[in-house]
């Protein structure tokens, strides 16, 4: 054949597919070597070309094509595809590689799109260029398209650890040290309500995950997320929603501020938000201060300072409350604030772990528990938690913090 029979073949292949609905691998298998013994038939196919039409199609619909090779690799964080005609970038052990290899084609990076937001019931395209996806394994995923990407179609997948992360693997890594992570560890389980800040990959999902490994395990815990990433361990008593977009079909969105909205007629004893990026703000914060002692959530911020302004924005763009309601909404709802960062050398560490102390001059006061010094190059004790009433219900008097 004078041209490669490829994307005449991944069109019919996906026909086939659709009319014969849910396939597993070896039904894949099957219809795929009809197909290529078809084309071969039509005009001679080497064996090699064969065998490279069956491999490429197959992973055109069950594998992520050329990116498999990256995933299979547990210490890659991230990859990052700029475009058809850009570079593959990829993230192993807090260093960015640009990789040597490419898509071959459009038509095979955008298989791989198209397959992985089809999996969740999502369209992109140029009416809808932006989506939000997640591989079976959790992964995060970002897609952009034309004409909101001048790029081409760019394709960012996060990923996370196979097998949860817990508190102790931090400690032993060096993230957080082993006096804060005890700390953590009795807070949570009293009951303490936080919210856990960093900036882009600074981990906090991963910390999230940590940290709800201590909330007693008879408790109802309701995650709310844009994405289904959260991997909550040892709660048999757990509700996971989901945020929906519109789609074509008619069937309405469904949004964050929704889902905790409706959360609170579920009698939950605590609720975990995945991120907090706007007006949801307001009702997480009506929830911290409406009985779920223990809610989790996290934001992106650049200090635990900056957590308190940045609920103060979010907040702001739902409702115009006056700034000093909106204060005491924070002072009275939030107990601890987590800050995240990643360090120049790739490391991810807790950097600060202050206590919301109430309010003082019309603002909100923050008392330092934990600060990273960086001198020592440690997370060190910077003070005492003064507000110890949940901790002395949960444990008696001797809280040892």
């Amino acid at each position: 054949m004078a041209s490669d029979p490829y994307p005449a073949l991944r069109r019919r292949l996906m026909e086939l597919l659709h009319l014969s609905g849910e396939a597993d691998d070896a039904e894949v298998r099957h219809i795929i070597t009809e197909l290529v013994t078809e084309a071969h038939r039509e005009g001679y196919l080497s064996l090699e070309e064969r065998s490279r039409l069956s491999r490429e199609l197959f992973a055109s619909v069950r594998r992520l094509d050329i990116l498999e090779e990256l995933l299979e690799d547990p210490a890659v964080s991230e990859v990052m595809v700029n475009g058809f005609e850009g570079a593959i970038f990829y993230e192993k052990d807090g260093v960015l590689t640009r990789w040597d290899k490419t898509f071959s084609s459009r038509d095979k990076l955008d298989d791989v799109i198209s397959q992985i937001v089809g999996r969740v019931n999502r369209v992109v395209n140029e009416s809808s260029p932006i989506v939000d996806a997640r591989l079976p394994d959790g992964s995060r995923v970002n897609v952009v398209v034309p004409p909101a990407s001048l790029n081409g179609p760019v394709l960012t997948i996060r990923r996370f650890p196979r097998d949860s992360i817990t508190m102790a693997d931090l400690v032993r890594k060096g993230s957080i040290s082993k006096e804060a992570a005890g700390f953590l560890t009795r807070t949570v389980a009293a009951g303490y309500s936080m919210v856990i800040g960093g900036g882009t990959s600074a981990g906090k999902t991963t910390f999230l995950n940590a940290l709800s490994s201590f909330i007693p395990s008879g408790e109802r815990i309701i995650t709310i997320e844009d994405n289904a990433e959260l991997q909550i361990q040892g709660i048999d008593n757990l509700v996971r929603l989901e945020a929906k977009s519109a789609n074509m079909e008619g069937a309405a969105e469904v949004t964050i501020r929704d889902l905790i909205r409706t959360s609170l007629r579920m009698r939950p004893d605590r609720i975990i938000v995945g991120e907090v990026r706007g007006g949801e703000a307001v009702d997480m914060l009506q929830a911290m201060n409406t009985g779920h002692d223990g809610s989790l959530c996290t934001l992106h911020a650049n200090s635990c300072e900056d957590m308190v302004s940045r609920l103060e924005t979010m907040v702001l763009m739902a409702f115009p409350l006056p700034l000093p309601a909106i204060r005491r909404q924070i002072a009275s709802g939030v107990d601890i604030a987590i800050h995240l960062g990643r360090l120049r050398d790739g490391s991810r560490r807790v950097l600060e772990i202050a206590e919301v102390d109430g309010m003082a001059e019309g603002e909100v006061q923050l008392h330092p528990l934990f600060r990273w010094d960086e001198g020592r190059r440690a997370l060190v004790k910077a003070g005492q938690l003064r507000h110890t009433l949940k901790l002395e219900r949960a444990f008696g008097r001797e809280t040892g913090l």
